[in-house]
């Protein structure tokens, strides 16, 4: 709770900043490749959290893995929360920037959860759905399950729509936990 809490303040100060400086597209996009490093690589969000790596030794790996790739006011703000000791929320408050970005933007994010990656056709049948149901801007985000068998489950914001097998067969287990009918034979 706490470091949503962190995460949040962060990134609303980097969002007011950068739409103060009208540097807010670069800053978005920075920030998703910041996003995009923490969680494609382990490592690097280990490293970030460690206690044992002092801080001058983080300031300077952040610095080589994003050199020449991020805009100087995303640079001087990343320096600002290793100093502060803060950099192990880095994270958090990239995924924070990012959703408040879109929500700033009119952008509604939902996720699909399906047992493969869908294509183009499917895609373009969940948006119109979701922009028929009122969703204007909608931005999808895709993940693969293969537990989930078969179906897909649909979230956007504090809905989700179940239709995965996985989810009927659990429906299943339930109701024959509850089953009267005993056999006596």
């Amino acid at each position: 709770m706490a470091e949503q809490r962190i995460a949040g303040r962060y990134a609303k100060s980097l969002l007011d900043l950068a739409v103060e400086t009208n540097q807010l597209e670069a800053i978005y996009n920075d920030m998703l490749l910041v996003e995009s490093a923490c969680k494609n690589s382990r490592d690097f969000q280990l490293m970030l959290e460690s206690p044992i790596i002092r801080t001058d030794k983080k300031e300077a790996i952040i610095e080589e893995v994003f050199r020449g790739k991020l805009s100087p006011l995303t640079s001087q703000f990343l320096n600002i929360i290793t100093q502060k000791s803060r950099e192990a929320h880095i994270f958090e408050i990239a995924t924070a920037f990012v959703m408040q970005y879109r929500t700033l933007s009119g952008v509604t994010t939902a996720t699909v959860k399906s047992t493969i990656t869908l294509d183009d056709a499917a895609r373009a049948k969940v948006k119109a759905i979701l922009q028929n149901a009122g969703y204007a801007n909608v931005q999808l985000v895709e993940e693969v399950d293969a537990e989930l068998i078969g179906g897909f489950i649909l979230r956007i914001g504090d809905r989700q729509i179940d239709t995965s097998i996985k989810s009927e067969i659990n429906k299943l287990k339930q109701g024959f936990k509850h089953n009267l009918y005993e056999e006596t034979f």
